[in-house]
């Protein structure tokens, strides 16, 4: 279940004809795009995006330039929230961890190599 934001309730009207657009991603985000046409204003769009658990990430509603079908709308919100997750995404430990000089702390070892005699 999301957990809908303000935005999203300052923009639904529910008596205007919709298209919506949802997608999970692996890691339980989810996206959540709708698109309609207002008699008075044209195509409009609402983007969200939401956490695993249907938290709130990201919500905002646009009005599509003149002459934009509500597919080429949804395509449109599709790569703004995909944007968004993706500037957002957390950075891996490995890609922020500074390298340690060899030998890494307790691994024992040692920068000399050790000839056995057979």
């Amino acid at each position: 279940m999301r957990v809908r934001g303000q935005k999203y309730w300052e923009w639904s009207k529910p008596e205007l004809h919709f298209r919506d657009y949802d997608e999970r991603l692996r890691d339980g985000t989810s996206i959540n795009i709708q698109v309609r046409h207002s008699p008075n204003e044209g195509v409009q769009l609402f983007v969200g995006v939401y956490g695993a658990k249907g938290i709130m990430l990201f919500e905002e509603v646009y009005d599509s330039p003149p002459g934009e079908t509500m597919t080429q709308a949804i395509e449109w919100g599709v790569d703004q929230a995909h944007k968004f997750i993706d500037k957002n995404k957390p950075k891996s430990r490995a890609s922020s961890a500074k390298p340690e000089p060899l030998p890494r702390k307790g691994s024992g070892g040692s920068n000399k190599l050790r000839l056995q005699n057979s």
